[in-house]
Protein backbone atom coordinates (compact mmCIF):
# COMPACT_ATOMS: atom_id res chain seq x y z
CA UNK A 1 0.00 0.00 0.00
CA UNK A 2 2.96 2.37 0.90
CA UNK A 3 4.75 1.61 -2.32
CA UNK A 4 1.77 2.96 -4.71
CA UNK A 5 1.00 5.89 -2.92
CA UNK A 6 4.89 6.84 -3.08
CA UNK A 7 4.54 5.94 -6.63
CA UNK A 8 1.47 8.06 -7.18
CA UNK A 9 3.28 10.88 -5.44
CA UNK A 10 5.69 10.52 -7.79
CA UNK A 11 3.59 10.20 -11.21
CA UNK A 12 2.33 13.56 -9.57
CA UNK A 13 5.54 15.25 -9.42
CA UNK A 14 6.53 14.17 -12.79
CA UNK A 15 3.58 15.50 -14.34
CA UNK A 16 3.39 18.41 -12.45
CA UNK A 17 7.37 19.47 -13.32
CA UNK A 18 6.55 18.51 -16.55
CA UNK A 19 3.64 21.06 -17.47
CA UNK A 20 5.58 23.26 -15.06
CA UNK A 21 8.19 23.70 -18.54
CA UNK A 22 5.80 23.95 -20.97
CA UNK A 23 6.70 27.39 -23.22
CA UNK A 24 4.45 30.45 -22.95
CA UNK A 25 3.82 31.98 -25.77
CA UNK A 26 3.12 35.82 -25.55
CA UNK A 27 1.55 37.88 -28.60
CA UNK A 28 3.05 41.44 -28.29
CA UNK A 29 1.92 44.45 -30.25
CA UNK A 30 -0.39 45.67 -33.16
CA UNK A 31 -0.39 43.92 -36.16
CA UNK A 32 -2.54 45.65 -38.64
CA UNK A 33 -4.08 42.46 -40.83
CA UNK A 34 -3.11 41.26 -44.55
CA UNK A 35 -6.33 42.79 -45.80
CA UNK A 36 -6.85 45.91 -44.19
CA UNK A 37 -3.02 46.85 -45.26
CA UNK A 38 -3.41 45.49 -49.27
CA UNK A 39 -6.81 47.98 -48.64
CA UNK A 40 -3.59 51.14 -48.43
CA UNK A 41 -2.87 53.00 -51.47
CA UNK A 42 -0.01 55.30 -51.45
CA UNK A 43 -0.77 58.69 -52.74
CA UNK A 44 -4.74 57.75 -51.86
CA UNK A 45 -4.55 57.16 -48.30
CA UNK A 46 -3.89 60.03 -45.33
CA UNK A 47 -3.03 60.10 -41.71
CA UNK A 48 -6.75 60.21 -40.79
CA UNK A 49 -7.87 57.17 -43.09
CA UNK A 50 -4.40 54.90 -41.96
CA UNK A 51 -5.74 55.20 -38.30
CA UNK A 52 -9.26 54.57 -38.79
CA UNK A 53 -7.99 51.50 -40.68
CA UNK A 54 -5.27 50.27 -38.64
CA UNK A 55 -5.57 52.12 -35.60
CA UNK A 56 -3.13 54.27 -33.82
CA UNK A 57 0.83 53.23 -34.41
CA UNK A 58 3.38 51.61 -31.71
CA UNK A 59 5.56 54.45 -32.13
CA UNK A 60 6.04 57.35 -34.72
CA UNK A 61 9.70 59.12 -36.03
CA UNK A 62 12.14 60.80 -33.30
CA UNK A 63 11.64 63.88 -35.37
CA UNK A 64 8.58 65.19 -37.08
CA UNK A 65 5.45 63.17 -37.52
CA UNK A 66 5.82 61.27 -40.96
CA UNK A 67 6.65 57.71 -40.70
CA UNK A 68 4.88 55.49 -38.32
CA UNK A 69 5.65 51.83 -36.77
CA UNK A 70 2.90 48.72 -36.31
CA UNK A 71 5.62 46.77 -34.19
CA UNK A 72 4.49 43.02 -33.55
CA UNK A 73 6.45 40.15 -31.89
CA UNK A 74 5.57 36.64 -30.95
CA UNK A 75 8.06 35.81 -27.39
CA UNK A 76 8.37 32.24 -26.33
CA UNK A 77 9.41 31.81 -22.13
CA UNK A 78 10.43 28.26 -21.23
CA UNK A 79 10.12 27.82 -17.41
CA UNK A 80 13.15 30.77 -15.81
CA UNK A 81 15.36 30.69 -19.21
CA UNK A 82 15.70 33.90 -20.89
CA UNK A 83 12.93 34.85 -23.41
CA UNK A 84 12.82 34.09 -26.81
CA UNK A 85 11.80 36.27 -29.37
CA UNK A 86 10.58 33.77 -32.41
CA UNK A 87 8.75 36.41 -34.78
CA UNK A 88 8.65 39.98 -35.16
CA UNK A 89 6.67 42.24 -37.94
CA UNK A 90 7.44 45.86 -38.39
CA UNK A 91 4.95 47.61 -40.72
CA UNK A 92 6.47 51.15 -41.67
CA UNK A 93 4.16 53.88 -42.78
CA UNK A 94 5.84 56.97 -44.30
CA UNK A 95 3.65 60.49 -45.05
CA UNK A 96 4.63 63.01 -47.24
CA UNK A 97 4.05 66.74 -46.12
CA UNK A 98 0.95 66.80 -46.97
CA UNK A 99 -0.37 64.02 -44.40
CA UNK A 100 -0.73 61.73 -47.45
CA UNK A 101 0.67 57.83 -47.34
CA UNK A 102 3.66 57.82 -49.94
CA UNK A 103 5.51 53.95 -49.22
CA UNK A 104 4.62 51.40 -46.74
CA UNK A 105 7.32 48.66 -45.46
CA UNK A 106 7.05 45.46 -43.85
CA UNK A 107 10.34 44.14 -41.93
CA UNK A 108 10.89 40.99 -40.23
CA UNK A 109 12.75 39.89 -37.33
CA UNK A 110 15.79 38.94 -39.89
CA UNK A 111 15.92 42.66 -40.90
CA UNK A 112 16.77 43.24 -36.72
CA UNK A 113 20.43 44.42 -36.01
CA UNK A 114 22.31 43.68 -32.89
CA UNK A 115 23.71 46.55 -31.26
CA UNK A 116 26.33 46.58 -28.62
CA UNK A 117 25.93 48.37 -25.61
CA UNK A 118 29.23 50.75 -25.10
CA UNK A 119 30.14 50.08 -21.00
CA UNK A 120 32.10 53.01 -20.24
CA UNK A 121 30.78 55.61 -18.61
CA UNK A 122 30.69 59.64 -19.20
CA UNK A 123 33.09 61.12 -17.16
CA UNK A 124 31.51 64.50 -14.67
CA UNK A 125 32.70 67.54 -13.74
CA UNK A 126 34.06 67.32 -9.60
CA UNK A 127 35.48 64.29 -7.67
CA UNK A 128 33.68 61.81 -5.97
CA UNK A 129 32.84 61.98 -2.58
CA UNK A 130 32.84 59.52 0.08
CA UNK A 131 29.56 58.43 2.25
CA UNK A 132 31.53 60.66 5.38
CA UNK A 133 32.08 63.81 3.50
CA UNK A 134 28.91 63.78 1.57
CA UNK A 135 27.47 63.79 5.07
CA UNK A 136 29.40 66.00 6.71
CA UNK A 137 29.40 68.79 3.42
CA UNK A 138 25.47 69.99 3.89
CA UNK A 139 26.20 70.53 7.24
CA UNK A 140 25.06 73.88 7.87
CA UNK A 141 23.92 74.68 4.08
CA UNK A 142 20.12 74.55 5.21
CA UNK A 143 18.34 77.05 6.91
CA UNK A 144 16.11 76.05 9.62
CA UNK A 145 12.28 76.74 9.63
CA UNK A 146 12.34 78.72 12.85
CA UNK A 147 15.46 80.88 11.72
CA UNK A 148 13.46 82.00 8.73
CA UNK A 149 9.70 82.82 10.75
CA UNK A 150 11.96 84.42 13.16
CA UNK A 151 13.16 87.03 10.88
CA UNK A 152 9.79 87.77 9.31
CA UNK A 153 9.03 88.92 6.42
CA UNK A 154 10.82 91.55 6.15
CA UNK A 155 13.74 89.49 6.23
CA UNK A 156 15.26 90.87 9.63
CA UNK A 157 15.69 93.50 12.35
Amino acid sequence: MHSRFVRFLSLVALLGAMTACDPVVDLRGNLPSQERLAEIKPGRFTKQDVTALLGTPASTAVFGDERWYYISSKIETIAFFKPEELERQVIIIDFDRTGTVSDIKKLTLENGKDVQMVARETPSAGRDLNVLEQLLGNIGKFNSKAKDDASGPGGGS
